[in-house]
């Protein structure tokens, strides 16, 4: 039932490749009222752990802090990369996250990742290139995109193995929240600093961002902080590999974005790579 939930969380995940070129608002004014939206939902569920709020040990906090800003940094990147490659190339470039998370597991937490679970996850990855590949952009900015969507999978990488360490000392809800307000913050600073305006969008921009709170951050990327808890960091990441098929199928139905025959073959090894590794992956 709990990696149910992380398959859920991705299908969910994914609406924003589809909501962000609807929206027309600048990817860091977007971002914002994402976050805003998300922590105003997210109100009412503050009450029950108010004292939890006042008893977070600093270093948590600085890391909370730290994991806020990636999250932001990483909103900003993909947005803008979805806006400016395909949504096929953009999603398989970010979903290079998984790798990053193995790395700074092995390199920095001491993790130990067995050859097999290694090699499922080179084949999940393998298939996430080869999903790449239906990529027909020939828009003049995709270079710049591919690059943005190659950050966007850095700052993701760092968000979630801060999260799987935070989340030891204070509860996802605490966890999220501290977050999200931490992301706002820093596309917030980022905003005024190139001087944009953050009004005057239209009811569209708001739409596209209710929904993404709604979804692809409440039904996303908190139900991803959840299961940090009991799931490893790089089983959570190679799950996410699967976002790139419902990406290239947001894109052919909403945008005619039409993909080639290596999205079947792609989405195959995917799902076979993400299937070995969870039998591989016990739960706690």
């Amino acid at each position: 039932m709990k990696k149910t939930i992380i398959f859920l969380a991705v299908f969910f995940g994914s609406f924003s490749a589809f909501l962000v070129p609807y929206a027309t608002a600048p990817s860091m004014v977007l971002v914002l009222y994402r976050m805003l939206l998300t922590l105003l939902l997210m109100l009412p569920m503050l009450w029950k752990h108010r004292r939890e709020f006042l008893s977070i040990p600093r270093k948590t906090l600085l890391l909370n802090i730290g994991s806020g800003v990636a999250l932001g940094l990483h909103f900003t990147t993909y947005f803008e990369a979805l806006r400016t490659t395909s949504i096929a190339s953009c999603a398989v470039l970010v979903d290079t996250e998984v790798l990053f998370v193995a790395l700074i597991s092995i390199l920095f937490l001491r993790k130990k990742i067995s050859p097999k679970a290694m090699a499922a996850i080179l084949v999940a990855f393998s298939g996430a290139v080869l999903v790449a590949l239906t990529d027909t952009s020939s828009a003049s900015g995709a270079l710049w995109g591919d690059m943005l969507a190659l950050l966007a999978s850095i700052f993701m990488a760092i968000y979630t193995v801060l999260g799987a360490v935070c989340q030891k000392d204070v509860s996802t809800t605490v966890y999220t929240y501290l977050v999200y307000a931490f992301a706002a913050m820093t596309v917030l600073i980022l905003s005024l600093a190139n001087g944009l305006t953050l009004t005057g969008y239209g009811m569209e921009n708001l739409w596209a961002a209710l929904g993404m709170a709604v979804f692809c951050t409440l039904l996303g990327h908190s139900l991803f902080s959840y299961c940090l808890n009991f799931l490893p960091a790089t089983f959570i990441s190679t799950v996410q590999l699967m976002d790139c098929m419902y990406a290239a199928l947001w894109g052919l139905l909403f945008y005619h974005q039409l993909p080639g025959l290596s999205i079947l073959i792609g989405g195959a090894m995917i799902v076979t790579g993400i299937a070995v590794y969870s039998r591989m992956t016990t739960e706690e």
